[in-house]
């Protein structure tokens, strides 16, 4: 549990100020690319399968990118986060400028190659912060980028409707990448904490593997969203550009409201608890935007979907570092989210299949189904916990 006494914010934003920028660069981008999208899927003239399969590039470049961030953090200390912003406002580009399927996916590979590599990064980089001041910094800085996603999505909404091409859009943004980069650039490195490092080869907790599935289910339901939210409002429900941006523009505003709202739930509630909770509001909130009959009763549809997926990753991440050894954390958590990340390859492709041969409003009823799942995988976690806690309570 998180100490009252913990939970101010300024603090958190002070020990936060050089890794709050590289979250709100990869939020802005993804925000402003969930608006483009009915625009760039015609654009390459793909299918609902397709531009699933599209998709997956992204998904590709990111988990590519994820052995390869260690030794790029390494390399260049300071400056990592500085020059992983740098990365992502240049190779976001490439996605706008592509006309055919081919060079679109391939373009993907290369921006989301970008965005895990700086997600990695800035993610290693925060929770040496956490480790070494003992403070709970997660929630705020994943409510920054919810915050950067929702704002870009409407904004880009809004340019799209005025008729503002892509291109132009994506260049203004990649300028103020550069920017958040230059904020991003650290003084010094933490020093290292006793016990991060775990050893090569070592059967780790089942907490991994259960905590990244839960992870799994709740990164299908954000990408679905992400990646399907503004076309089956202008598609399905017959919403213009700017009411369709609402759907991305919403998860992101929700998402960044209960990322808040967990900072301080955490001190009342279990994190078990909490997640189970979550999950099944997630589960209504994506039912809920698959019937709506109109874009209105949809955006609370999203709404509802991103105040209960928001809190599940970080959560889980939480229950599973509490659950392991010193020395196996990071290796805990790091599998925990490999494993969660392939919701990124497995949602693509599912969902498009399922929109292709169903709609998206089936696409959608899926999402709510596998979310619902998450209280049973988190049994056996809950199990754990309660074992740790009685194990305790008898010393």
């Amino acid at each position: 549990m998180i100490p009252i006494e913990a939970m101010s914010l300024a603090p958190a934003i002070r020990q936060s100020r050089r890794t709050l920028p590289p979250f709100a660069v990869v939020g802005i981008f993804w925000g402003a690319f969930a608006a483009y999208t009915p625009e760039l899927k015609a654009g390459i003239g793909a299918d609902d399968g397709t531009w699933g399969l599209v998709l997956l590039g992204s998904a590709v470049g990111s988990i590519s990118a994820m052995w390869l961030a260690p030794r790029f953090d390494a390399r260049f200390g300071r400056g990592a986060m500085a020059l992983g912003c740098l990365v992502m406002a240049v190779l976001f580009q490439a996605p706008v400028w592509a006309s055919t399927t081919l060079v679109f996916t391939a373009a993907m590979v290369l921006a989301g190659g970008a965005a895990g590599l700086l997600d990695v990064v800035m993610n290693a980089r925060l929770s040496s912060i956490e480790a070494r001041t003992g403070a709970s910094l997660m929630n705020l800085n994943h409510a920054t980028f919810s915050l950067a996603y929702g704002s870009a999505a409407l904004i880009a909404g809004l340019l799209r409707d005025g008729g503002t091409a892509p291109v132009v859009t994506f260049a203004g943004l990649g300028l103020l990448a550069l920017g958040f980069g230059a904020l991003a650039r650290q003084r010094e490195l933490p020093p290292p904490v006793k016990g991060e490092a775990a050893p090569a080869r070592v059967a780790l907790p089942r907490v991994a593997l259960w905590g990244g599935l839960i992870i799994l289910l709740a990164f299908l339901a954000e990408q679905a969203t992400e990646a399907w939210s503004a076309l089956h409002i202008e598609r399905t429900l017959g919403g213009g550009a700017a009411e369709g941006a609402i759907g991305p523009a919403m998860l992101g505003f929700t998402m960044c409201a209960g990322r808040l709202a967990g900072q301080f739930a955490t001190a009342r509630v279990s994190e078990a608890r909490l997640t189970t909770l979550a999950a099944l509001v997630t589960a209504a909130g994506a039912l809920l935007a698959a019937l709506a009959p109109t874009p209105l009763v949809a955006y609370a549809g999203f709404g509802i979907l991103g105040l209960g997926v928001s809190v599940i990753a970080p959560m889980v991440f939480a229950l599973a570092g509490r659950l392991s050894p010193a020395e196996l954390r990071p290796a805990v958590i790091s599998r925990a989210a490999v494993i969660g990340y392939t919701g990124f390859f497995i949602g693509p492709p599912l969902l498009g299949a399922i929109s292709e041969l169903a709609g998206l409003r089936m696409a959608f009823v899926a999402v709510a189904l596998f979310v619902a799942l998450a209280p049973l995988l988190l049994l056996p976690i809950r199990a754990a916990a309660n074992a740790t806690e009685a194990s305790a309570k008898a010393l």
